[in-house]
């Protein structure tokens, strides 16, 4: 191990970016965590990983990859749609023999089932901001529940941390918030000013640890709950005697079935009301004509 070295014997990642020509690209969203102590940190948020495999998206040079691996997860499988990426990650691959399985893809057209045949993973990730909410509905709306994922621990800009913590009657509260805290309970675990990355971005980043409810309370259809979130949040300053008309000839009767009053608006409604709604409106379409 030379003195420059890091602690797995690897070089420091400033010097691999070098190596490899691998300056973020602003198209996929890339920003480095640099700072090995920094993704250490990260990766001991979800405990103990000795028994654990680890779903990461976009690696980038691997730092957050190498922390994983330091820190004793079992295995890593690691999604990156930049070629210019592998050969750092190759190198990783030779340091941690078997425990690091690099697939070059689109982490949004994979089947996460099929990719990891049957096992439960951890998602742990420094998520390309481009497509981070697009990948947390694709996971939040995953069928059949119980999940693939036991937990995720993933980064995203500030703003679309809070947007999934919000409660309600708070200008951050929606769609996102309603999905994730009916499936999961989601808790902003570490903020993260611009500095920590390379390059810096525009705006802070925040980490949220999201732990899988088993039976999501009251239960209804996640593709239903979308539906009816997404009409409720489209007209948000309108009623939902006004804004439920999309999904139904008698948004006032739907209403009255789950006892929520038609003056309301979204935002008022809690997540428990609005998955009430959910299921209201699937029996309403379920019952004979």
């Amino acid at each position: 191990m030379s003195a420059a070295a890091g602690p797995d014997g690897l070089p420091p990642l400033r010097e691999v970016i070098e190596r490899y020509g691998l300056n973020a690209k602003k198209s996929l969203g890339q920003n480095f965590l640099l700072d090995l102590n920094l993704t250490r940190k990260i990766a001991r948020l979800a405990g103990d990983l000795s028994d654990r495999t680890v779903v990461e998206i976009g690696p980038g040079p691997g730092g957050l990859t190498r922390a994983l691996l330091i820190e004793g997860a079992k295995q890593v499988i690691a999604i990156e749609r930049d070629d210019r990426c592998l050969p750092a990650l190759a190198d990783i691959g030779e340091r941690f023999p078997g425990r690091l399985e690099v697939h070059p893809a689109d982490a949004l057209d994979i089947d996460w089932r099929q990719l990891l045949g049957g096992k439960s993973a951890s998602i742990i990730a420094n998520l390309p901001y481009g497509v981070a909410s697009m990948l947390l509905v694709n996971w939040l709306e995953t069928e059949p529940w119980p999940p693939w994922y036991d937990r995720m621990i993933l980064m995203f800009q500030r703003e679309v941390a809070e947007r999934i913590v919000a409660l309600p009657n708070s200008k951050a509260y929606g769609r996102l918030s309603i999905l994730a805290q009916w499936r999961t309970r989601p808790t902003i675990v570490m903020n993260l000013p611009p500095d920590a990355f390379t390059p810096p971005p525009k705006v802070a980043s925040a980490i949220v640890d999201f732990r899988p409810i088993e039976n999501p309370e009251p239960a209804c259809k996640v593709k239903t709950l979308a539906c009816v979130t997404a009409a409720a949040f489209g007209q948000r300053r309108k009623m939902l005697r006004s804004s439920l008309k999309q999904l139904t000839a008698f948004p006032e009767l739907l209403l009255q079935r789950t006892g929520i009053a038609p003056e309301r608006r979204a935002e008022d409604l809690t997540v428990a009301e609005f998955a009430r709604l959910a299921l209201a409106l699937d029996e309403s379409r379920a019952a004979p004509a």
